[in-house]
């Protein structure tokens, strides 16, 4: 990009680039296609906007350079404009001439409503542009681009950046490990759907288009032509982009399009006052949702209001309404589906939004338990005190949605013999001078300790063993969950049998605070030998 202060069109393509190369890097998924065709077609209205301007600036040229007698420093000019210009529109000829056979090789063709069949379609996108041998189009692109851009800057007054670079040169892309190592072909054309292919060409027309103007003006510079006369008054919006995520800032400049340097316009915004800065006003606000039509999107209006002095004295009021879109926002559950929750438990939870990338910042809330923030962006943990509750999400204070969870009970363990420390198995029995110390382990279940395993800690902490002879109860002792029964072993005869008796099982949660399980009448028996 060219040094020096940017003009509004010049900021409203650069955030262009930005939310396009973002949302490449993302990768996401089918539902953002239709924004995608949105973002192309508003940059081929813009590059067909700057075109025009272009050719208009040529013409100025022309008839400065005329009406100066047709000097030949003059003459000289006005030949490197028609090659700025010629040179431009090869560059635009040989783009369209790619996305024409993008659409017709990888994306099918137009169906009868003049859509794009296969949007969707990525594999002959790359096969087209990329190439299995790193021989695609995109490559002879890159030469194409870069050297109207090396011979643009043996004229410009102010340098410009390569127009495809490697995503280790790329600004955006530079600092994404995914990135970085791709050249120019594959940061823009691997795993790229045909909108969003589409959508790329378009924004290099866009920004030949932008550099070309400059150029142009610099070059109107020395022959007068940028001496424009206040002769034409238009009231105008320029928008940093004209779909935006809800939830999200709408920014964009609101400015008389011949105004004055000694002019100081008064401008209003929906009926609310806008700031003006050297006669252009700096639109800004938070886009509401709502109201959105099958495709996720809202169709929203601004109604503005510019005032200038005339030099009658009497103030002259311009109106001017400019639609806008809202693109809904929308945010996955990491799990893909929504998980059941467990009461008094840690429940951990991650909810992002591959559409929002970095303007995801968002906040929870429910109405059956507490909200514990992890630090990390979209994670956190719920403790649920309801057998159902909601989780309201929220983005820069704007609610995005509220998602229903059903709460389960926590699953109680199973229990466990285990006579001399080895598992006991009922049906077998054991010699009767051979058993001395019995124990009951409560084993989570297996589920549950594997989603919250801070609050699967269970613990048998008493139980009573008997020993029983047919109908009686010879003697019995109580164990802290197990222990030694040497004094019931010493009375033991072949033909009797423990009776465990389980007292009391426990559980410890993911704050340490121990609780009692209810467990029923829970009984084992040993059979002796």
């Amino acid at each position: 990009m060219a040094g020096g202060k940017e003009t509004p069109r010049q900021k409203m393509i650069g955030m262009m680039y930005l939310v396009l190369t973002a949302m490449l890097a993302l990768q996401v998924s089918s539902a953002i296609i239709e924004k995608f065709i949105l973002l192309n077609n508003s940059l081929e209205l813009s590059s067909g906007a700057a075109n025009k301007i272009n050719q208009e600036t040529v013409l100025k040229i022309k008839a400065a350079v005329e009406k100066s007698g047709n000097r030949s420093s003059d003459v000289a000019v006005m030949k490197q404009a028609d090659d700025v210009r010629k040179a431009s529109t090869d560059i635009i000829n040989e783009l369209n001439a790619l996305k024409q056979q993008i659409i017709t090789e990888a994306g099918s063709g137009l169906n009868e409503e003049g859509g794009i069949k296969n949007p969707q379609e990525e594999g002959k996108v790359a096969e087209l542009m990329v190439g299995g041998q790193k021989n695609g189009k995109a490559y002879k692109l890159k030469q194409s681009l870069n050297g109207f851009t090396t011979q643009l800057n043996a004229i410009a007054q102010n340098k410009f950046m390569p127009l495809a670079m490697d995503g280790k040169d790329d600004p955006v892309a530079k600092d994404n490990k995914d990135q970085r190592n791709k050249d120019f072909a594959e940061l823009n054309f691997a795993q790229t759907p045909v909108a969003a292919a589409l959508a790329v060409l378009s924004q290099k027309q866009t920004d030949i288009r932008r550099m070309e103007g400059e150029v142009l003006n610099y070059l109107a510079s020395k022959v007068g032509a940028a001496d424009i006369k206040f002769d034409r008054i238009l009231a105008m919006i320029s928008a940093d982009a004209k779909t935006v995520v809800a939830g999200t800032k709408f920014k964009g400049q609101m400015f008389i399009a011949a105004s004055a340097s000694g002019l100081t316009p008064r401008m209003s915004l929906n009926g609310a006052p806008v700031k003006v800065e050297n006669g252009v006003g700096l639109v800004e606000f938070t886009a509401q949702g709502g109201g959105y039509n099958a495709e996720g999107i809202a169709k929203r209006e601004l109604s503005g209001k510019i005032t200038i002095p005339t030099p009658s004295g009497r103030d002259t009021t311009y109106n001017m309404t400019q639609e806008y879109f809202v693109v809904k926002p929308s945010y996955q559950i990491e799990t893909g589906t929504l998980p059941p929750l467990y009461f008094g438990c840690a429940n951990k939870l991650s909810i992002q939004s591959p559409a929002l990338g970095a303007l995801w910042a968002p906040s929870f809330s429910t109405d059956g338990g507490e909200i514990i923030p992890s630090g990390e962006k979209g994670k956190f943990t719920i403790v649920p005190n309801k057998a159902s509750l909601n989780i309201t999400v929220s983005n820069g204070g704007n609610v995005l949605g509220s998602d229903p969870f059903r709460v389960n009970r926590v699953p109680k363990p199973s229990l466990e013999v285990r006579v001399n420390g080895a598992v006991f198995d009922e049906r077998r029995g054991i010699a009767a001078s051979a058993a001395r110390s019995i124990q009951v382990i409560a084993v989570p279940d297996e589920s549950f300790k594997n989603f919250s395993p801070q609050d699967a800690r269970f613990r048998v902490s008493q139980i009573e063993v008997s020993l029983a002879r047919g109908t009686r109860r010879i003697n019995g002792v109580t164990l802290n969950g197990g222990g030694s029964i040497s004094s019931l072993a010493q009375q033991a005869q072949p033909g009797d049998r423990y009776v465990i008796t389980v007292l009391k099982v426990e559980r410890q949660n993911f704050k340490g605070s121990v609780s009692e399980v209810e467990m029923g009448n829970q009984f084992r028996t040993v059979p002796l030998n």
